[in-house]
């Protein structure tokens, strides 16, 4: 009887000590991932080939939700609430850093970046993704910049060959008027600044800021600054430019319709993804629907030295208090922005890396692709992130409506200073 009873408390014993001996972060046997459509990072069977990859290593299965940006923030904001949110979630930090980790919902990951990721991860990039100089809520992965195209067949047609760079894709203020001036006399509309809402607000934002070198936020993204008189300028110009209407009927997609289909020689809304198919239905590289040659470029200024707006994207770690999934979220992170696989992530995204190199070796993505190699001599030009700033969204609204207002002025410099000086006004207020 006492052996018995040895036997059993040493079973017992044994299974004690198994159990304190289990690592109490033992990484989560599933995590959840929710992602925007960045490139083929919304097509199913793309992420699936990432995601088997990634099981496959680590034995962590991942359950991926498809969002739109139709509804996807309203589901996102939905299931915080209830506090039932993904482990992971993909898209920039306007949404990950200045929202949802704003807000209190993300969890740090600043513990991610070591000194040699922060050397290797572009700044502008690097700077988006944290909070403060402690707090991260965002890993990088892909970006891009944002930039202009002209129908170039047009241009040559037009005699304005001679004002347009199709080697560095850069060109001064200057130029950029003598090549709508030319076109407008040959084809009368030229371009729309379009601001029915939101939809491709970017383009008409660095068109602005960067005629005549105006801001859209102060450094610390802590105030909207886009009532300096720099912007106010091109405004100005931009209204009293042949060829160029503000257009309050449609938004950027719309823009780009219609300079595919030749109604517009020149699209303010435009990026690697529109270059490969500016239809979107995969008609060919660079051509317009007639078969015209579109030719990306850098938005104008006075010295010629674009700063272009960017997308960043990468992921980021809800904070459901489940250490486990946290810690299987990390792994996840670290196998897809900051491993061997890195470039086939970066691949289906369709944009380009976040980094140059990881652990000093060079991250070589799109060596094999002439398009993405003409195209990043533009990322050299990718200036400051300023979506993080305090109401964005709000600020957003502002900016079209406050285009519509220009627009429908008199088009005196009174009248376009107000209308600037009144939803510049009503950005900051959001902000506070």
């Amino acid at each position: 009887m006492k052996k018995v009873l040895s036997i059993a408390l040493a079973l017992l014993l044994v299974l004690g000590l198994t159990a304190i001996a289990k690592p109490a972060s033992a990484d989560a046997e599933e995590i959840t991932l929710w992602t925007y459509p960045i490139g083929n990072w919304g097509n199913e069977e793309t992420v699936k080939a990432l995601t088997d990859a990634f099981t496959a290593e680590t034995g962590i299965k991942v359950k991926v939700e498809y969002l739109t940006y139709t509804d996807g923030d309203d589901k996102v904001n939905t299931a915080l609430t209830a506090k039932k949110g993904p482990d992971l979630i993909m898209e920039g930090p306007e949404r990950l850093v200045a929202n949802w980790g704003a807000k209190g919902y993300m969890v740090n990951i600043a513990d991610l970046f070591d000194d040699q990721d922060k050397a290797e991860i572009n700044p502008a990039a690097l700077a988006a993704c944290f909070a403060d100089d402690a707090t991260a809520y965002e890993y990088p992965l892909c970006m891009t910049a944002h930039c202009m195209a002209i129908n170039m067949t047009a241009v040559k047609e037009a005699g304005a060959e001679e004002f347009v760079n199709t080697d560095t894709h850069l060109w001064t203020t200057e130029q950029f008027f003598n090549t709508v001036n030319a076109l407008a006399a040959k084809y009368g509309l030229v371009g729309g600044i379009y601001c029915s809402g939101q939809g491709g607000d970017q383009g008409t934002r660095a068109l602005v800021n960067n005629l005549y070198g105006g801001t859209f936020t102060n450094a610390e993204h802590t105030a909207y600054t886009w009532d300096d008189a720099k912007n106010i300028q091109a405004l100005k110009a931009l209204y009293d430019l042949e060829g160029i209407d503000y257009d309050p009927s449609i938004n950027g997609g719309e823009e780009i319709a219609n300079f595919y289909n030749g109604i517009f020689k020149m699209a303010f809304c435009w990026n690697i993804q529109q270059q490969k198919n500016p239809n979107s239905a995969g008609t060919g590289a660079g051509k317009t629907a007639n078969g015209d040659d579109i030719l990306f470029m850098a938005f104008p200024s006075e010295d010629g030295n674009a700063v272009l707006q960017g997308g960043i994207w990468g992921f980021g770690i809800f904070n459901n208090g489940d250490d486990a999934r946290i810690e299987a979220a990390k792994k996840f992170i670290q196998f897809m922005a900051d491993s061997e696989h890195t470039a086939d992530a970066v691949k289906a995204s369709s944009f380009f890396a976040a980094r140059t190199a990881i652990a000093g070796n060079e991250l070589d993505v799109w060596s094999d692709d002439e398009l993405m190699a003409e195209y990043n001599k533009l990322m050299p030009y990718l200036g400051d992130y300023y979506q993080v700033t305090s109401g964005w969204a709000s600020a957003r609204t502002a900016w079209w409506n406050m285009l519509q207002q220009v627009g429908a002025s008199d088009g005196s410099e009174a009248a376009i200073a107000a209308a600037v000086a009144d939803y510049c006004a009503q950005a900051n207020e959001g902000a506070k």
